[in-house]
C-alpha cells in the first residue's frame, strides 16, 4: 500500500514510516510531497495520508501522528507505547522536557536531515536508529 506525507522529514515523519513498515504494512511505499499536495496526492494515488494537517492519522487531541497511528491500529506493545512517549516529546516542542531521551532524538533527526536531505534516503538510514531505540525501549519495559 502507498502512504503519503509532507516532504522534508523530521521526527514524526521518520517515526511513523518506521512504525508502519515494522508493525502495520511491511510492504509500505512512502511518498513525500509538499504540504499543500498531501490530500491531492492521496486522492490521485489512493495513498493513505499521515502526519499532515487535517488527516485522520495526524496530530489530534494533543497526540503526535505516531501516537495516533498506534491508537488507530490498536497496537499494544509496551515497548511501542514507551517509544511513543519519546517520539511525542521530541516532536511536540511544548513537551520536549517530558522525556530525557527526546532531546537526543531531536538532535539525531536534525543531523540526519542535514546529512541526507533526500527523504527516502533519510528514512532508510534512520530506520536503524528507531530499531535500536525500540530495542532499548523493550529493555526498559522489561526492567519495569
Amino acid at each position: 500500500m502507498k502512504w503519503v506525507t509532507r516532504s522534508h522529514v523530521h521526527v514524526d515523519r521518520i517515526a511513523c514510516p518506521w512504525l508502519i513498515k515494522r508493525f502495520v504494512d511491511s510492504n509500505a511505499e512512502f511518498l513525500f510531497v509538499p504540504k499543500n499536495q498531501v490530500k491531492k496526492t492521496a486522492e490521485e494515488t489512493g495513498a493513505i495520508p499521515f502526519d499532515a494537517p487535517e488527516v485522520q492519522l495526524g496530530h489530534h487531541d494533543g497526540k503526535c501522528s505516531f501516537e495516533t497511528i498506534i491508537e488507530h491500529f490498536g497496537l499494544t506493545d509496551s515497548a511501542l507505547i514507551r517509544l511513543a512517549k519519546i517520539v511525542h516529546s521530541a516532536d511536540v516542542k511544548a513537551d520536549r522536557d517530558a522525556e530525557p531521551v527526546a532531546a537526543g532524538l531531536e538532535a539525531i533527526a536534525v543531523g540526519y536531515s542535514l546529512r541526507f536531505p533526500d527523504d527516502l534516503e533519510n528514512l532508510d538510514r534512520q530506520f536503524y536508529v528507531y530499531d535500536a531505540l525500540y530495542a532499548w525501549c523493550r529493555l526498559q519495559v522489561l526492567k519495569g
